[in-house]
């Protein structure tokens, strides 16, 4: 089991959850906590309760750092229009999220990887920063060796997710089209979000 399969599996224990619906999460066997004290539950807090969200909304993203997470939650209070639905458009914006989106890898954190090492351009031009914030319309195209690559074609070919209606995905000729920003309704969480117990966490 490599490092970041473990560190996947810790999040997943800790939260309490199966966070990305994945059929080797060990929640699937034991669904509570790490730790001689995992099964006990006491009543959380309202802080308590909020900072879960966001820690099941960062967790989700590839454990994003706090930095880049609180920087995402400034930038949707700047906008307009509810700051819950902002801070969600703006984490499926990720160009890691959005090849997660269109299952040219198995998770969010090979998708980080995907891009650090340069296997995608956006419109052309070779982007590797996985936070990239990809615009409506934006072309993604997947280049080099990743195209013959095993773990893409099974990614590809896994039947546990579909992609959503707000991203196009030419499997064949290994690309796809950010169409849209989408709503909280419209992304496929395996697990209730709560982005608006996320925004009352940072607004305390």
């Amino acid at each position: 089991m490599t490092k970041r399969t473990t560190a996947k599996h810790k999040i997943d224990r800790r939260l309490g959850i199966n966070l990305w619906g994945r059929p080797k999460s060990p929640m699937n066997r034991r669904n509570y906590g790490p730790g001689q004290h995992g099964q006990q539950r006491s009543k959380p807090s309202d802080y308590g309760i909020q900072l879960r969200a966001k820690q099941k909304l960062k967790g989700y993203y590839g454990n994003i750092s706090e930095r880049q997470f609180r920087r995402l939650y400034e930038e949707a209070v700047r906008r307009r229009g509810d700051t819950s639905e902002n801070l969600i458009e703006l984490l499926e914006r990720r160009l890691d999220a959005v090849i997660y989106r269109m299952k040219f890898v198995s998770t969010v954190f090979a998708a980080r990887q995907f891009v650090n090492h340069g296997h995608v351009l956006v419109n052309g031009k070779r982007v590797n920063i996985p936070s990239y914030q990809l615009r409506d319309g934006d072309e993604v195209v997947v280049v080099g060796r990743m195209k013959d690559n095993v773990n893409v074609a099974l990614a590809i070919q896994s039947n546990e997710r579909d992609v959503p209606d707000y991203v196009e995905a030419d499997h064949k000729d290994f690309k796809g089209r950010f169409i849209r920003g989408p709503k909280l309704a419209d992304v496929p969480y395996p697990v209730s979000m709560e982005p608006n117990l996320v925004v009352e966490f940072y607004s305390r």
